[in-house]
């Protein structure tokens, strides 16, 4: 109860660690609420849940437990685990000095198992594995574990996600008084049953630091923006009609920005984002990089100045549409090199024209924000975000005139 990821690595579980499995071994194990645990691909959540499995089985003899995963064969996957933990040294050992005698399992199948530290006064299986397919109907748990019950089918099918979150429902029906559920999982979409799950702890690829830099960046080179996202960053983008079906290199150190230009897409309330974009170019290479803040560009006047001023990037060019150009006096008063121009190109033929022809040739820089790059890879002509993408279009065509030649035939260029 208080070194679990120990015990693990006893049972040979070698990569489970104290200060990350354990701790999510404990909130599975002691834990009395209900608890969701989001984690990227190879984080080991599923060994988790197994190794916590057969600790509730010898610690809370009078508990049963409902197991779902999306498919019968997910299911027996991970009981065949549970049972070969049961079996193992370790826990025969542990179970002795609880009990006085090693734990035997009594009866188990594909779907079951059945220990003799089973002590419960009720018919229930001690513990019972479920696809999302099979019935619920008549079925009770003191714990209710799901593990990854939301996948790709629900990312591509209004209908499954519809399923799923009626199945996740009736959980709530199925536990027991004072019982709990534990979820465990990735998100797909921003409408599925993950989004209906409580106290959600979330850990992506950069957090655990399970994965190295290399890794990743191998894996964002063989898999599509939207399923790096959902499997490794834990986010949300869009896959169907969006423009740029790839991430671009993120390693370019930031003192190549040097002497580079700048563009603000200003937010003045609402939904909408303020977006920072800097960029020059290097050996035929567009350098980038971006920040997104979720407030009016008002609020974060003085972290633009930063940026700006820490990259060494000027003129900040900024449109004088919306405002009649109040933001960019306000600019000047902060010291910051500011030139205004009036927008008139359509905002999705200048991202088409600009940033997806451009795109091939980027390279971001160190410390790009990724709810900034997140944007832009999720953008199509209907999406409901467009601040960064368009900042970043705004600021090629500005590079274009400046280093091509090509740029100065475009009548919309900024003076």
């Amino acid at each position: 109860m208080t070194q679990p990821a120990r015990v693990a690595r006893w049972c040979g579980l070698d990569r489970l660690t104290d200060g990350l499995h354990g701790r999510w071994m404990q909130q599975m194990i002691c834990g009395r609420e209900d608890m969701t645990l989001l984690a990227h691909r190879g984080s080991y959540k599923t060994t988790c849940l197994a190794f916590a499995m057969a600790a509730m089985i010898l610690l809370y003899p009078m508990r049963n437990i409902i197991f779902l995963r999306k498919t019968d064969d997910d299911v027996t996957e991970v009981l065949r685990q549970v049972k070969m933990l049961l079996r193992s040294d370790a826990l025969q050992y542990l179970s002795e000095v609880i009990y006085g005698r090693p734990v035997t399992i009594c009866r188990s199948d594909m779907f079951t198992v059945h220990t003799g530290a089973y002590s419960a006064m009720r018919g229930a299986v001690q513990l019972m594995g479920l696809g999302t397919g099979g019935s619920l109907t008549g079925k009770h748990a003191d714990v209710v574990i799901t593990d990854d019950i939301v996948n790709l089918t629900d990312r591509l099918s209004a209908a499954e996600r519809e399923r799923t979150r009626q199945i996740y429902q009736e959980l709530q029906n199925i536990r027991n008084p004072c019982g709990r559920i534990i979820n465990c999982g990735t998100p797909w979409h921003p409408e599925d049953a993950i989004s209906r799950m409580p106290r959600i702890f979330c850990y992506d690829c950069y957090r655990t630091g399970l994965l190295s830099p290399a890794y990743l960046k191998r894996l964002q080179q063989f898999l599509a923006p939207s399923l790096f996202a959902a499997n490794y960053e834990l986010k949300h983008i869009a896959a169907e009609d969006a423009l740029f079906p790839s991430s671009p290199e993120t390693d370019a150190p930031a003192a190549l920005l040097r002497d580079g230009f700048a563009h603000v897409d200003a937010a003045y309330g609402g939904g909408d984002c303020t977006a920072l974009t800097c960029g020059r170019i290097e050996n035929g290479r567009v350098i980038l990089y971006g920040r997104l803040w979720r407030k009016s560009a008002e609020e974060v006047l003085s972290e633009i100045a930063d940026e700006c001023n820490r990259l060494q990037c000027a003129p900040v060019y900024v449109e004088s549409n919306a405002d009649k150009g109040a933001l960019a006096r306000e600019m000047r008063r902060r010291g910051l090199p500011v030139r205004v121009y009036h927008e008139g190109t359509n905002k999705h033929i200048k991202i088409v024209t600009w940033l997806k022809r451009w795109w091939p040739r980027v390279i971001l820089a160190e410390g790009t924000d990724r709810a900034w790059l997140h944007q832009i890879l999720d953008y199509n002509e209907h999406a409901a975000h467009d601040d960064a993408p368009d900042s970043a279009a705004s600021l090629l065509r500005i590079i274009a005139r400046h280093e091509s030649p090509e740029g100065g035939n475009d009548p919309c260029l900024p003076p």
